[in-house]
């Protein structure tokens, strides 16, 4: 697996040199203009703009009196600072998922002809790593940022669209205030029980991980494709059977062993990502299990690794690159000024291989 390099570094921003008031309302009103009245620095006024973690009760009052003083409009002034930005941030939920290295291909290649270049941090599994990391490519100014499956709370993604062109990558849901690249992973999910199902398979197994939201609104990738799962069992009269576990391969070794050691194991495993669906194909070898003859084993992604002729493993393709390369087309017309949400929509494609075939004879 390629390692995706990090573009640039952390600066620091120093204080304003104070300068003279805007007259209050005054269309120029700059954040420099509001830094130099509070006597703080303009990544301090940004961090108070977005309610960030960390700030001062003093601090907040302070920038507070010189938005209302100069009548400050954030989200206008916003883009006039950040319109000559040469930067995008890239904010990826680990380097650990070979499918996001993928995307960050896409965005980078993307980006090549133009002249913004990208800062891409791993920015980590866990909300509030995922936070900072975020507000610290904020601290940077960028033009705008590209959010790979964020694992955040998704009022606070609202509130930072509003001052920065934002979109996202694998979050299912609607918003006016910024963009979503998504695979239709219902659909996708749909046409591989519909495979296993033509074969025979009547005992499916689904791998997937938690849902990372309270509010069903908004779900990332690996619930949609869990949702496609469970309406298409459902559609053709059979039970569901998922086994929660992280997209790894570990994760998916366990959940394997799992459902391997039930008395009436499935004929079928449906890995919610290839990368778990490789630990799969470990605990067949492990068991002595032949595929497809034993177990069917599939997965999702169609990263470059399932391709290989000695896995050659039937999944899903959605292909990182070009939802990379998508999600940079929204943000750049999103910098250019296009206030409208769009979402873009990538079709799932099924890639038929040597993982998948016929159930053995059972008795159930």
């Amino acid at each position: 697996m390629c390692n995706v390099a990090l573009r640039g570094g952390f600066g620091t921003l120093t204080d304003v040199t104070p300068r003279a008031r805007r007259t209050p309302g005054s269309d120029r009103t700059t954040i420099q203009d509001v830094a130099a009245a509070a006597g703080v620095s303009v990544s301090a006024v940004s961090k108070v703009l977005r309610d960030a973690y960390g700030v001062s009760p003093q601090m907040r009052e302070r920038v507070t009196a010189a938005v209302e003083e100069l009548g400050y409009r954030p989200h206008s002034a916003a883009r006039t600072m950040r319109g000559h930005s040469d930067t995008i941030g890239v904010a990826l939920n680990g380097l650990t998922s070979p499918f996001m290295t993928e995307v960050a291909t896409g965005i980078s290649e993307a980006l090549e002809p133009t002249r913004y270049q990208d800062i891409i941090v791993s920015a980590g599994s866990s909300p509030a790593a995922q936070q900072n990391r975020i507000e610290a490519l904020l601290d940077r100014q960028v033009a705008g940022l590209v959010l790979v499956a964020p694992w955040i709370d998704v009022t606070w993604i609202e509130k930072t669209a509003r001052t920065v062109p934002v979109v996202t990558i694998a979050l299912h849901g609607s918003s006016e205030n910024f963009d979503t690249v998504v695979d239709d992973e219902r659909l996708g999910a749909q046409l591989m029980v519909d495979h296993l199902v033509s074969l025979g398979h009547r005992h499916i197994v689904h791998t997937s991980m938690p849902p990372a939201f309270a509010d069903s609104a908004f779900v990332l990738s690996h619930t949609a494709r869990r949702q496609g799962y469970e309406k298409a069992m459902l559609d053709r009269g059979l039970e569901p059977d998922i086994i929660e576990t992280w997209y790894s391969e570990e994760g998916g070794y366990q959940a394997a062993v799992r459902a391997l050691d039930r008395d009436t194991p499935p004929t079928a495993i449906f890995a919610g990502a290839d990368i778990a669906a490789f630990g799969v194909l470990r605990a067949t070898e492990d068991r002595g299990l032949r595929v497809p003859e034993d177990l069917s084993v599939v997965g999702y992604d169609n990263i470059y690794t399932s391709t290989m002729n000695r896995i050659a493993l039937t999944t899903v393709d959605q292909s990182g690159q070009v939802t990379g390369a998508g999600a940079v087309r929204l943000l750049l017309d999103r910098i250019a000024g296009r206030a409208e949400p769009e979402e873009f929509v990538v079709s799932p494609q099924l890639k038929i291989r040597r993982t998948s075939g016929p159930p053995r004879s059972r008795n159930h």
